[in-house]
């Protein structure tokens, strides 16, 4: 079973930028991790206060584990609401 999260992000006016900045140093370290097969943190093309968020674990533990692990930041300060599931798919 894999571990699906999708969805989107609504950022503070004009801080979309910032966002994915800071969102860069998280998509690397999940990028190195073997048990993420993708992991993406995208400016919506239409919306400037959009970003679109796309994951791919091989596993519940291993998604756990790395948000356990991430790197510490206020990137969240940035975000005024969220859209983000999770889904279980069979492999």
């Amino acid at each position: 079973m894999a571990i699906i999260v999708a969805g989107k992000l609504t950022i503070k006016s004009g801080s979309r930028d910032e966002f994915i900045e800071k969102s860069c140093e998280a998509t690397l370290q999940a990028r190195e991790n073997e048990a993420c097969d993708d992991f993406s943190v995208s400016p919506d093309p239409i919306d400037l206060n959009r970003v679109n968020i796309y994951e791919k674990w091989k596993s519940r533990s291993a998604l756990d584990a790395f948000r356990g692990s991430g790197p510490e930041s206020d990137i969240f300060s940035l975000v005024v609401c969220f859209d983000v599931n999770e889904y279980e798919i069979n492999t």
